[in-house]
């Protein structure tokens, strides 16, 4: 029984994560934003992100990184030419071998993101991406709204340490 409530537990926090989603996007009105969708698993990120795009109307555009890609902001430029999506979806970041330097030059580049993209962008990160996110990239980090999780937040309490008092 209680795996049946661990797995209610975990839809009910992966809905209200997509939902939360779903606001950012919409909140964004057709300008640039920065959303952070945390989740570890790769495989639960593309069936959250599958369920995600079979339940919008919005028109999302995804680009999975290559672990050869150097630069966000040249790769989402090359990939889009001058359409504008409704959403971009940044999934793979895990991936790329260089992700120190990807990351400190699309802090650098930040200010350029705002002005030639006019949607949101959604980055999918684990947690080890988002400390890196946080340690390299403050400024592009800061804008960010809270990240949006869709981790099983009970697994994250079994695994960590209890501490006696």
């Amino acid at each position: 029984m209680k795996s049946l409530s661990n797995s209610q537990d975990l839809l009910t926090d992966i809905t209200a994560a997509t939902k939360r989603l779903k606001r950012a996007i919409m909140l964004s009105g057709g300008e640039f934003s920065l959303i952070l969708a945390c989740c570890n698993s790769v495989t639960k990120q593309q069936q959250i992100l599958n369920c995600f795009k079979a339940s919008s109307l919005t028109n999302i555009h995804e680009i999975t990184l290559s672990p050869t890609q150097e630069t966000l902001y040249t790769t989402i430029k090359t990939s889009l030419g001058t359409a504008q999506p409704e959403v971009l979806m940044i999934r793979g970041l895990e991936s790329v071998a260089a992700i120190n330097e990807l990351i400190l030059s699309t802090n650098i580049m930040r200010d350029e993101f705002r002005k030639d993209f006019y949607f949101p962008l959604v980055l999918w990160v684990n947690d080890e991406i988002l400390q890196k996110l946080i340690w390299l990239a403050p400024d592009l980090k800061n804008w960010a709204a809270n990240t949006i999780r869709f981790d099983d937040l009970q697994n994250q309490f079994i695994e960590a340490p209890v501490l006696s008092a």
